[in-house]
């Protein structure tokens, strides 16, 4: 039995993890800035909790002494993944997290060195996407394909019962910031907003959620993909919340500038513009869901992986499906899956890595299923657990069964 402690543990994604890796069989500690909070979960799931803040090094250290793997639930990850990763390599403690920003990835695969020399092994973006795609594509690579050539990935989600102001932020910071796409086998940047990024819009058919337009969106996978496939041409990574017109509404706020970080004074107040329009979202969330029709949360990951097999084509379409789970499961399970792993020396390392490089599929998919399971999450709606198509050179369509 491994002492996992969960960083952010009772907040929509790492109280998914807590409950998984409780559920596991683990002893798990749910650490979170909520007190109350975190020793509520923990005594609901059999852990055990302490209070913990993200912000102070100390704070930090003492969740972390003792353990055997901490994974890290704490957005925003352009502000806590980089110090919180360097507090677990002080500390000497092996580390998973959820991480999907593009800038703090960057900057924690800088600390492979450092991480290698201290023995820890990181491995980062073990969610869904970032995650369960990257190990997607190396089945591909290793079971399908002699060699990968595109990576589309594509993600939907919405309908949660809640989301948190670090959620929305990162949501901005992608319309906001450059959006890195490895084209023809070179890197490209584009801005979501504009009109080089509205090029790459296109609609997708998820399974359980339906037909919705995808945007570019700053994932790392167009980064770390093409570090470890050599044959790979292109690597997208397109997004989408639902129901569309919140979407849209967030799309607005950033174009008419009201999304900026510098504080202004109003009536004496000093407060963003960012802090507000999160404010305005959230508040606003409940008419959108509610006109729409949206009950209860749901998500897709769809990847499309093209390449060779001798001298053929063929491109393989997987999608992974909910109309039962949304962000919370979609990304919490992985990053407990990430996190036995770790403890069960299943990671390659050490040093940082990511998904395609630390994690063997089939260590990967059976793990998860199983915990699906035992939380009682569907994964698929009607439609079954994971659906895989294979596109065969002639156009040709057919389902590959996938029974884990």
């Amino acid at each position: 039995m491994a002492r996992i402690v969960v960083l952010g543990g009772c907040g929509g994604i790492g109280s998914v993890a807590s409950r998984a890796l409780a559920a596991a069989g683990e002893d798990v500690v749910v650490a979170d800035l909520d007190q109350q909070r975190a020793g509520e979960l923990a005594d609901e799931i059999g852990a055990d909790s302490m209070a913990c803040d993200a912000s102070s090094a100390q704070s930090l250290r003492l969740a972390m002494n003792g353990a055997d793997v901490v994974v890290n639930c704490v957005g925003p990850f352009y502000r806590f993944g980089p110090p919180i990763l360097a507090a677990a390599i002080d500390a000497g403690v092996d580390y998973v997290d959820v991480c999907d920003d593009l800038a703090p990835t960057r900057l924690m695969l800088d600390l492979d060195a450092t991480a290698r020399a201290a023995g820890v092994t990181a491995l980062l973006g073990m969610g869904n996407s970032p995650g369960i795609a990257n190990v997607f594509v190396r089945l591909c690579a290793e079971q399908l394909l002699d060699e990968v050539e595109t990576v589309d990935i594509m993600h939907v989600h919405g309908g949660e019962p809640e989301e948190g102001a670090g959620v929305l932020k990162h949501r901005i910071h992608a319309m906001v910031n450059p959006v890195p796409l490895y084209v023809d086998g070179e890197f490209r940047e584009v801005r979501q907003l504009e009109a080089d990024g509205q090029a790459f819009v296109r609609e997708f058919d998820f399974r359980d959620v339906g037909r919705m337009p995808v945007f570019p969106y700053p994932h790392p996978e167009t980064i770390t993909l093409p570090r470890h496939f050599p044959g790979l041409r292109r690597a997208t990574n397109l997004g989408v919340i639902f129901p569309l017109p919140y979407f849209e509404r967030t799309q607005d706020l950033v174009r008419v500038g009201a999304c900026s970080d510098e504080p202004l004074s109003v009536g004496g107040v000093e407060v963003t513009p960012l802090d507000v329009s999160v404010a305005l979202l959230q508040r606003q969330r409940p008419t959108f869901l509610q006109a729409a029709g949206v009950t209860g949360p749901a998500g897709c990951l769809a990847v499309e992986v093209g390449g060779r097999k001798g001298s053929e084509r063929h491109r393989y379409v997987f999608q992974l499906s909910s109309r039962a789970a949304g962000a919370g499961e979609g990304t919490g399970i992985p990053a407990a899956v990430g996190a036995l792993l770790m403890a069960g020396g299943k990671v390659a390392g050490p040093g940082v890595v990511p998904p395609e490089a630390g994690v063997r599929p089939m260590d990967f998919l059976p793990l998860a299923f199983d915990l699906m399971a035992r939380l009682n999450v569907s994964a698929g709606g009607e439609s079954g657990i994971v659906h895989l198509e294979h596109v065969g050179p002639d156009g040709s369509r057919d389902v590959i069964p996938l029974g884990l």
